[in-house]
């Protein structure tokens, strides 16, 4: 992007808006994948509008004269989703956070796609309900980010992705009209009316139009919670467990597994947390509702789980139930404590794959850590088959990054062999582009077709998906 047009983003944006300071743009040249570490995707300069309406004329300007435009909210995606690939604009769009309504009694809410995740959440709870799509960074992650990647978490298996959640949406288009996708003054739960075009842009990564506004379906807060945990001698038995549990007919609202690495990560981040150290494997199952339903689910899979298991136990009590839950929510940040003076880092971290080749995936993981001589910690939504993989290297060091890049490209390899998907949840981005024709054949042709229909001049995060 030339100085001029700079000067003239300045003139229809306003100096405090625009911003192209160096150090400033730093800020913008990475997300949380390995990827954007190594390569540092810089900007040309960074628009923060504090109203939507500010957004269209910006736009439009860029749409005339080819310039690049990257929306970014909280940057803590893991597949270089919200970098500039190519330079030119990036929209910060982590200002617009305005609750603007909150309708309990229709089940919705209203939000700019600024608001973090965890503060929507919290206002909810106030009032006895949720937003359920539950993002490990929750506390960072804002909700136009879920909305264009998908995000889901670790209850995805009961309640659902992101997508099921978003009843409509305000969104920009790349030459500047402003579009309400699920109808105009729609306030029902659902339509049949017209095109979907509201799930056509979740997930869609900010390629087909910058979304402002959304229209979120919400749920009531369960009753109670109670915790099963089951420690296994193989990988394999967890896979096994996971799946008799669903033969006795129970959906529990979390399945979370934590490979022998991950175990150790724990207990090395917190002492305090005592979970089995000759497991290959442990699965916390959470189930949620009704007093008299969580206790006899959450006994029964116990039961379901004695005679795979080492040793199995369960809970409803609220404070051992937190307390065992916490082992599962320090591993993200744990992962690199297996590694003294090393760094977890994000690649191949996000595949998908069956439930019967849960298995199958875990030990494939690990074959792939020894074969490259990498310490992969390993956890994830085993409910619907989403393993995250933590690699653990040493960043000063060239032949370990070369590695590691050897790791992450055969983990997707061998999810797209098992049946599954390169990614459950984090996104395609830059990071798995050159995964999307494998996976999607001639489909993929179809997906360039709607981006040139909605983005002929390519402008909206472009070298993304393999559009």
């Amino acid at each position: 992007m030339n100085k001029n047009h700079i000067e003239q983003l300045v003139k229809i944006a306003g100096q405090d808006r625009i911003c192209t300071g160096q150090a400033d743009l730093m800020c913008y040249a990475y997300d949380s994948s390995l990827d954007s570490q190594l390569n540092k995707y810089m900007p040309d300069a960074v628009f923060t509008p504090n109203k939507a309406e500010d957004i269209s004329p910006v736009l439009k300007y860029c749409n005339e004269h080819n310039i690049s435009v990257t929306a970014r909210g909280a940057g803590t995606g893991q597949c270089g989703g919200s970098v500039a690939a190519g330079g030119g604009l990036v929209i910060d769009m982590s200002a617009l956070k305005r609750i603007v309504e909150v309708d309990t009694d229709n089940l919705q809410v209203i939000v700019e796609t600024g608001v973090v995740h965890a503060d929507l959440n919290q206002q909810l709870a106030s009032l006895g309900f949720s937003f359920p799509p539950d993002p490990g960074s929750t506390k960072m992650a804002t909700i136009g980010g879920m909305i264009s990647y998908n995000a889901s978490g670790m209850r995805a298996m009961k309640y659902g992705t992101t997508r099921e959640y978003v009843l409509g949406l305000e969104v920009v288009l790349a030459d500047g009209r402003v579009i309400t996708t699920g109808g105009m003054n729609c306030r029902s739960l659902k339509t049949a009316s017209g095109y979907e075009l509201t799930k056509l842009f979740v997930g869609a990564e900010g390629t087909l139009g910058l979304i402002t506004k959304a229209r979120l379906k919400i749920m009531p807060l369960p009753e109670k919670k109670g915790i099963a945990v089951a420690a296994f001698a193989k990988l394999g038995d967890a896979g096994k467990a996971v799946v008799e549990v669903f033969r006795n007919k129970i959906v529990p609202s979390a399945i979370e597994i934590l490979d022998k690495s991950a175990i150790k990560a724990a207990t090395l981040y917190k002492p305090s947390i005592k979970l089995p150290d000759n497991a290959a494997a442990v699965l916390f199952f959470e189930v949620d509702g009704p007093p008299p339903g969580v206790a006899y689910q959450a006994q029964k899979i116990a039961e379901v789980c004695k005679s795979i298991a080492l040793e199995v136990s369960w809970t409803d009590e609220p404070a051992q139930v937190k307390t065992l839950w916490e082992a599962r929510s320090v591993v993200g940040a744990a992962s690199g404590r297996v590694r003294p003076g090393a760094t977890r880092v994000y690649i191949g971290e996000d595949i998908c794959v069956p439930i019967t080749n849960v298995g199958a995936a875990l030990e494939g993981i690990q074959q792939i850590g020894e074969k490259y001589n990498t310490i992969i910690v390993t956890y994830g939504h085993v409910a619907d088959g989403n393993f995250h993989s933590a690699p653990v290297i040493d960043l000063d060091n060239p032949d370990e990054i070369e590695r590691v890049k050897k790791v992450g490209d055969e983990i997707h390899e061998m999810a797209l062999r098992l049946n599954g998907t390169v990614t459950g949840e984090h996104g395609v981005g830059i990071v798995r582009a050159k995964y999307m024709e494998r996976e999607h054949g001639p489909a993929l042709d179809v997906m360039r077709t709607i981006k040139q229909a909605l983005d002929p001049n390519n402008i909206l995060n472009p070298g993304k998906m393999g559009l």
